[in-house]
């Protein structure tokens, strides 16, 4: 299925909700049967309270191949595709009545392929994305020539190629197609192998988009995608005829599905890259509110664009890792009331249907997800709540699996009347959010315009607090004709003002779309120079830089006092100056020492990602003071991220450098030897050490020869990060002395020192926390609003007290009496997988589930018991005050 339904889908952390799946899983035949002739059923399925779901037909394989996407026409017949063949129309069953066999019938229009569809006026809209290239993928309409009441006409409305390198869109291509309300257009969702397409010149999105990494490309470790370059996954707005497509947004990795809520605002729901777990540039899977002209930053390798870039927008709501499939609002099911408001998400590898509550928050929307139903297995592929009996209707599916149709009925005793109305603006109560959306509107009106009221109506707002705010207003200003607003830019007396139409002027201004320094080609040797990378398939040789605009630009940056701006705008300010130095092709000698000059001294920052931004910058001009702070920060970070990306930023340097902290910078990589993360780590460890190799003289390479021979001694990720407690005696704390602590020491503590403790006690190993941290056990960035602060205690002191179902280990006993203990991380009728180390999502082991004896659900928690006792008691408080104040420095538990 899409990556969302990716390849490495079944590579990665945890594919399903397992705990149901190892309490039904009684022999071999158990799972042989899940994943042979019938779909995954009801006794393994676990709904929210008061749902109730039925199995209403096992999709017969042979015949029928495996169910992808799902739509209802006017009559209120399904239409279902299979992935790799065609469509199938079938009624919907009677209330507690499966579906009959009988009904369902092959559609007899010539197409395939089909990933998503929409019915309306008496003709079917499909996205095809044909993986064995027997038809064109593209956009087709298909209708019925003969009156026979069946779809038998197929018209290809326009064809969508695939980036150069692959055959197909693969997991990655053309997919949901969803209607447009008020209009008779749709926005077809579009993985990121689709070429782009010709698009109206007055589309949303401008189309001066660029890769625009200031230091060289990393692609893949293992060569994911290496050849797709910006926009990535794009959103375009089409007519019913095909012939105007207008692009909305772009920088998506893989999104599969799209929906938009009652106040006509359209939300995705991307695919998190898997391979990237554990580097800093590593991006869950999230809800994107889908804003026209948004740019959301997926680049190939390690350039995805953080979220605390200018020219990047961030998620509405990080979910996790995950494989998102369909999507839609509960509107007109026969539900509760917050379940009719709700928007459900389908994660295809973890086979669950999440609930996400979206709540405006200025001119957007903030959001919170909770499980509404789960199995194993249950890859689940399309979901539609029904317009006549208003149930829920879903599909499992994909690569070639076992399907199967289910309904979801609400059998509790809340009342299920509508409450939802389409059309309210941007939300109910909430007055400033009505204000916020409606201004955000205004400036979007002028997006793919040249309006001469545009600049007016715009510039004020680039320096409102708001971001999406800022960003519409910076849009409509890049979509002018440049020389209108370029001079105001340059003498804007308002730095927030000025900063944010300096990134609109160096973005549309300057003249290299695609980065002059190359990457480190794949399986490059250490110490070899770093050779040229081929321009993009159709990209133009890039003509001279405007040298005089650059120097404008720059100088202009550089005249704006740093330490008077808010922290968002001096993260945009040095966004900027990348930028800039990127589409003009760096800067002169003098240049380079105006801004030396001018940001040397802000570095080191507060926070990491002002750092993250700093020291690239830095590093990319030669700064001769950066080598001393970078090593300074990886030798105090106490997150694997953050010391990846110092050592990433620092890797071509060649100025400042003495033998002395060269050599701790080469002991950095024999720590960072034992790191872990997804299954491009080590190869991203091996680039950034390549390159620094690379960076190095003959004559250091002479002195440092023996730290560069030096081999790593591998250990356990958790003895490094618990380094800091050699030599110490344990403590064995009880819940009660520390709870009791807790009531009165719980203030003025030591943020840094809590934050030190999360790291040191193994805890970003396993778990995530905001930005940073793994992703083999729960999540605890909300753990502050979960639990109490004994709770939280008791949650560690006592870890099996209470054990998560979704990272429960299991032992497995295979017929040659091996035991193995782990959490299950893929489940089919031919492999069962486990982690057997959640310290390291790649220690793994495959069993054929024909082999096993006995599954038994362990009732030891994965993770160790003990942790806190080698702490300090005021380490602890620190600690839990860090936890549960989510990482909020200004947090009253921190207040002096």
């Amino acid at each position: 299925m899409a990556e969302s339904r990716n390849s490495s889908c079944l590579k990665r952390i945890g594919l399903t909700s397992v705990v149901l799946a190892c309490c039904a899983l009684q022999s071999p035949m158990a799972v042989a049967q899940s994943a042979g002739n019938k779909a995954t059923p009801v006794d393994r399925i676990k709904a929210a309270k008061g749902f109730h779901v039925e199995l209403l037909y096992s999709v017969p394989a042979d015949k029928q191949g495996s169910w992808v996407a799902l739509c209802v026409d006017d009559k209120g017949r399904f239409y279902a595709s299979d992935q790799y063949g065609g469509l199938y129309r079938f009624p919907a069953p009677a209330p507690g009545q499966p579906l009959d066999p009988e009904t369902v019938e092959k559609v007899p229009a010539d197409i395939r392929g089909v990933n998503g569809m929409h019915f309306a006026d008496g003709a079917l809209y499909v996205g095809v994305n044909d993986y064995e290239k027997k038809i064109p993928s593209g956009f087709y309409k298909l209708t019925d020539s003969d009156d026979d009441n069946r779809l038998d006409k197929v018209e290809l409305l326009r064809e969508m190629g695939t980036v150069k390198g692959h055959r197909s869109g693969g997991d990655h291509g053309l997919h949901g197609v969803v209607p447009v309300p008020g209009s008779d257009d749709f926005y077809l969702i579009c993985g990121n192998r689709v070429a782009p397409t010709e698009a109206d010149p007055a589309s949303p999105f401008p189309v001066i988009w660029g890769e625009d990494h200031l230091l060289p490309r990393m692609p893949d470790g293992v060569g994911h995608n290496r050849n797709v370059r910006a926009p990535g996954g794009m959103i375009y707005r089409v007519s019913r005829d095909g012939k105007s497509f207008s692009l909305v947004s772009v920088g998506f990795r893989n999104i599969y599905d799209a929906a938009v809520n009652h106040a006509g605002e359209l939300f995705t729901y991307d695919s998190d890259m898997e391979l990237d777990m554990n580097t800093p540039w590593y991006r869950p899977t999230r809800v994107n509110h889908v804003v026209s002209g948004g740019e959301f930053g997926w680049r190939n390798g390690g350039g995805k664009r953080p979220e605390f870039y200018a020219d990047n927008l961030p998620g509405t709501v990080n979910v996790g890792p995950g494989s998102p499939t369909g999507m839609t609002f509960g509107y007109g099911a026969k539900f509760p009331a917050k379940y009719q408001k709700a928007l459900f998400i389908l994660d295809w590898s973890w086979g669950k249907i999440y609930t996400v509550y979206l709540e405006p928050k200025g001119a957007s929307y903030t959001g919170m997800k909770e499980d509404f139903l789960s199995g194993a297995p249950l890859p689940v592929t399309d979901v539609v709540i029904h317009p006549q009996d208003g149930a829920m209707y879903f599909t499992i599916g994909g690569r070639r699996v076992q399907s199967g149709l289910y309904r979801v009925t609400y059998v509790g005793d809340e009342s299920t009347e509508p409450v939802v109305k389409r059309g309210v603006s941007f939300q109910l109560a909430d007055n400033h959010a009505m204000q916020a959306g409606s201004l955000r509107h205004s400036l979007e009106a002028f997006h793919g315009k040249r309006d001469p009221k545009a600049i007016e109506a715009a510039w004020p707002h680039l320096s409102h607090p708001d971001r999406h705010i800022r960003w519409a207003a910076r849009t409509a200003i890049e979509h002018q004709p440049i020389d209108t607003w370029e001079a105001r830019a340059l003498a804007e007396t308002d730095p927030a003002r000025q900063i944010e139409s300096l990134l609109a002027l160096s973005r549309v201004g300057g003249t290299c779309p695609y980065h002059r320094i190359p990457p480190r080609p794949l399986g490059a040797a250490a110490g070899k120079p770093i050779e040229a990378e081929p321009l993009p398939e159709g990209a133009a040789p890039t003509p001279p830089a405007d040298t005089a605009l650059r120097d404008e630009i720059l100088e202009a940056l550089i005249a704006i006092d740093f330490d008077t701006l808010s922290p968002d705008s001096q993260r945009a300010l040095v966004r900027t100056v990348q930028v800039t130095l990127n589409r003009f092709d760096c800067a002169d000698e003098a240049m380079t020492k105006k801004l030396l000059a001018d940001l040397d001294p802000a570095f080191p920052a507060k926070s990491f990602s002002l750092n993250w931004l700093l020291c690239e910058t830095l590093a990319y001009l030669q700064s001769p003071t950066v080598a001393e702070k970078a090593i300074a920060l990886i030798e105090a970070a106490p997150t694997q991220e953050e010391q990846v990306q110092y050592a990433r930023s620092i890797r071509i340097l060649k100025a400042g450098w003495t033998n002395e902290l060269h050599t701790a910078y080469f002991e950095w990589f024999l720590k960072a030897a034992n790191y872990r993360g997804g299954g491009s780590f080590e190869k991203f460890i091996q680039f950034i050490r390549d390159d620094a190799v690379a960076s190095l003289s003959e004559s250091q390479k002479e002195s440092l020869k023996e730290i560069l021979a030096k081999k790593p001694v591998k250990k356990s990720a958790l003895e490094n990060l618990g380094a800091i407690f050699a030599g110490r005696t344990e403590t064995k704390w009880t819940l009660d002395e520390l709870s009791q602590a807790a009531r009165t020491e719980l203030k003025y503590r030591d943020f840094a020192n809590g934050r030190r403790m999360f790291a040191a006690g193994g805890c970003f190993a396993c778990h995530r926390f905001g930005d940073l941290g793994g992703i083999t056990g729960p999540d605890l960035t909300s753990a502050g609003r979960r639990y109490s602060v004994h709770d939280l205690l008791d949650q560690v002191i006592n870890p099996s007290k209470v054990i998560n179902d979704q990272f429960s280990a299991v032992m497995v006993v295979t017929e040659d009496g091996r035991v193995h203990t782990g959490v299950v991380v893929n489940l089919s009728g031919t492999k069962f997988t486990l982690n057997t180390d959640l310290s390291d999502p790649n220690q793994r082991v495959n069993i054929d589930p024909k082999t096993i004896e006995e599954i038994m659900v362990s009732k030891t928690s994965p993770m160790p018991a003990g942790l806190f006792n080698r702490m300090t008691k005021d380490e602890i408080l620190d600690l839990i005050a860090y936890l549960i104040s989510g990482g909020d420095s200004q947090h009253d538990y921190f207040r002096k």
